[in-house]
């Protein structure tokens, strides 16, 4: 079976696959599991073959989605796996550049307001601070 992500040295291949219109995900054959856990958690169907001994693993996107669901989906993918530090390829019949930018836009609203970690705690007091007066 043809792993277009061992090919071509990615993390994440996303594709049209020939003469079908699901919307497949390939990982090397070496992926690691959170690579596995973080396609399924964007929305990403997960297959094996031969089942019960993976040596082939591969994503696709659910058809039961429509067309256009389907491609943005998977290019809503994208910026979370990049994010993730994964090399990621979209061949174009895949890619949406509305749901590519909302979706960036949204990564970058989350690392943004995301909570600065080492953040010293208030100050506790038992009693009110008094109240500032001007001159």
């Amino acid at each position: 079976m043809a792993n277009l992500a061992d090919e071509y040295g990615t993390d994440v291949e996303l594709y049209v696959k020939p003469l079908t219109t699901t919307i497949h995900a390939d990982t090397p054959t070496s992926a690691p599991a959170a690579l596995h856990n973080l396609l399924e958690q964007l929305g990403l169907k997960r297959h094996e073959y031969p089942t019960g001994a993976p040596l082939y693993i591969w994503h696709t996107v659910p058809d039961d989605l429509a067309a256009d669901e389907q491609r943005r989906l998977a290019t809503r993918a994208i910026p979370a796996l990049r994010l993730a530090g994964y090399k990621v390829n979209c061949t174009p019949e895949v890619f949406d550049e509305a749901a590519s930018q909302q979706a960036a836009h949204e990564a970058r609203a989350r690392t943004t307001h995301a909570s600065p970690r080492n953040q010293a705690p208030a100050p506790s007091s038992s009693r009110p601070a008094p109240a500032r007066r001007t001159p």
